[in-house]
C-alpha cells in the first residue's frame, strides 16, 4: 500500500479547529501518514491568532487570504502564494482532498 496523504482544507474558523482535530487523530490513527492543513479565507485569522503545536508543523497558509487581511503569518508556519492552486497540486499529485 503506498503511504496516505492527506490535505485538510480549511476555510473557516471552524473547518480549522476540526482541520486540526483531524490530523491530530489521524497521526494517532496513522503515524506515518502525511498531513497537510491548508487555511485560507476566513480560517486565517484563526490561524495567525491560536497556535496550536500539534498540528502548526503540517498547517500551509494562503499568502492572498494574508494579504486581503492584512496580516502576517507566525514565524515557522509555511506560506503559499495561492492556498487554491496548492489543493489543486496536491491533488494532482496523488493527495486526498477533505474539507474539514
Amino acid at each position: 500500500m503506498s503511504e496516505l496523504k492527506i490535505v485538510l482544507h480549511a476555510p473557516t474558523p471552524g473547518a480549522l479547529t476540526r482541520a486540526r482535530s483531524n490530523a491530530t487523530n489521524l497521526r494517532n490513527a496513522e503515524p506515518n501518514a502525511q498531513i497537510r492543513i491548508v487555511a485560507n479565507g476566513e480560517a486565517i485569522n484563526q490561524a495567525v491568532a491560536e497556535r496550536d503545536a500539534g498540528t502548526d508543523e503540517c498547517l500551509v497558509l494562503c499568502n492572498n487570504s494574508l494579504k486581503k487581511k492584512a496580516l502576517e503569518a507566525p514565524e515557522g508556519i509555511e506560506v503559499t502564494t495561492a492556498g487554491i492552486l496548492l489543493l489543486a497540486q496536491l491533488q494532482q499529485e496523488g493527495w486526498i482532498y477533505i474539507r474539514a
